[in-house]
């Protein structure tokens, strides 16, 4: 009954059900590496190695900031500085969770296997980046964008240099969330001399260069709808994810933050369901 419950709140101290912001994303990846679905086979190993790699990243981080998280006043409630997880059974969730994601890599090809090791690198690091970079919030968004080329990986056995396209739009539509979600901890960080972009320019800046990145994700998605000869339904779901960041952005303010609660980070889920969508359609119906 003990692993059980410790389990469930791992899991809640993760937000597995977060692990929608990315896996569209890599689902895209996968589809236009097959010009279509998938393998049945290779769908299932590829949302089992996200999800876990996605659960190994956010149980670790939870695991790194724990000292940090207890001293801020908004994060104090978590698992580690309540108590009410021990370090050593996180720890052991982070490598069950690697492990599987090792293994789900195996069982797609050789390639995804001997770069797994690389991926959970990646994944694991950014939980020390703020600790030395303002740039915390793009090594995150890399750690997700990885995602749709390691499904281009896992579907084709090698890599094409257009689906980084994808990767560089999902590391900049990460980073400027992020952007936004870090202005929360704008006076703690300064404080606690972490490093963030709220922290070196303030929230006002801080809020136009989140806006800037969401930008350059749209002109990314642009042009991987080119590069892809995709047609016109992958152009509106771009704009349809355009509207959807609009919206977002409108939310908040620098005199205003209230707005960054559970519905706006569900929104990022939205866009990244609505533009896998699209672009699932498509490809379906061009093929």
């Amino acid at each position: 009954m003990g692993i059980l419950h410790n389990l469930r709140v791992t899991l809640e101290m993760i937000k597995w059900e977060h692990s929608i912001f990315a896996l569209p994303f890599a689902l895209c990846g996968a589809m236009l590496a097959a010009n279509g679905l998938p393998a049945p086979r290779q769908l299932l190993w590829i949302v089992v190695a996200m999800v876990a790699a996605r659960s190994a990243a956010m149980a670790f981080n939870r695991l790194a900031d724990a000292a940090i998280d207890a001293e801020n006043p908004r994060t104090q409630t978590r698992a580690l500085p309540a108590g009410t997880l021990s370090p050593a059974f996180v720890g052991t969730f982070v490598t069950v969770s690697s492990a599987i994601f090792v293994l789900a890599a195996w069982q797609l090809n050789r390639l995804t296997l001997w770069l797994s090791p690389v991926a959970l690198g990646v994944v694991l690091a950014y939980s020390y980046t703020k600790r030395f970079t303002r740039w915390s919030h793009l090594v995150l968004g890399f750690a997700l964008g990885i995602a749709p080329a390691a499904a281009w990986i896992a579907v084709r056995g090698a890599l094409d240099p257009r689906i980084l396209l994808l990767t560089a739009a999902v590391t900049f539509w990460v980073g400027g969330f992020d952007v936004l979600y870090a202005c929360q901890d704008y006076e703690f960080d300064s404080e606690a001399g972490l490093h963030s972009i709220p922290r070196y320019v303030g929230i006002q800046a801080a809020l136009w260069i989140a806006r800037g990145f969401h930008g350059v994700m749209l002109l990314l998605l642009v042009a991987l709808v080119l590069a892809f000869g995709l047609g016109k339904i992958a152009l509106a779901g771009v704009l349809v994810v355009g509207a959807l960041l609009l919206y977002e952005h409108s939310l908040v303010s620098h005199t205003d933050l209230s707005k960054l609660n559970a519905a706006f980070f569900t929104m990022n889920g939205v866009i990244s369901v609505v533009f896998f969508a699209f672009t699932a359609a498509d490809v379906l119906l061009h093929r």
